[in-house]
Parts: structure tokens; C-alpha cells; sequence
């Protein structure tokens, strides 16, 4: 697990720190958003079924969600 640079109290990050966890937050966040969506989807909660048909189901909302999102 890959996590950002803290400062202390006592020294601020560097720039280059800065820039790390910068990079870092703008990879995960589509991640973030995505399972924060999937969370709203309460049929997921649901789901006892067939391990194929629960990742195609996921797989179509995603899809659905993803067309929401761009428009």
C-alpha cells in the first residue's frame, strides 16, 4: 500500500513531498469515487449469488454509472 508523506510540526514538506502526495491523491481518487458510488447501489448489498453474475452486475453499473457521471 502506497501512502503520503505527514509533516511535523516542526518541519513542513518539501516540495518535492508536496508534489508525491499530489500525484499520489490524483490516482486515487477516481479509485475513491468509484467505490463511493458502488456503495450507493443497494442491490450490491443484496448480492448472494454466483460469483460470475455479481462481477457482471458490478461491471453493468459501473458502465451505467460512469455514462451518468461524463454526461
Amino acid at each position: 500500500m502506497i501512502t503520503g508523506y505527514r509533516t511535523a510540526r516542526s518541519r513542513p514538506l518539501t516540495r518535492s513531498l508536496e508534489l508525491s502526495n499530489n500525484a499520489l491523491a490524483a490516482v486515487r481518487a477516481p479509485v475513491e469515487h468509484g467505490f463511493g458510488h458502488l456503495k450507493n447501489w443497494r442491490v450490491l448489498s443484496k448480492a448472494r449469488t454466483d460469483q460470475k453474475w455479481t462481477t457482471a452486475l458490478v461491471r453493468a453499473l459501473l458502465a451505467l454509472t460512469n455514462r451518468d457521471v461524463s454526461r
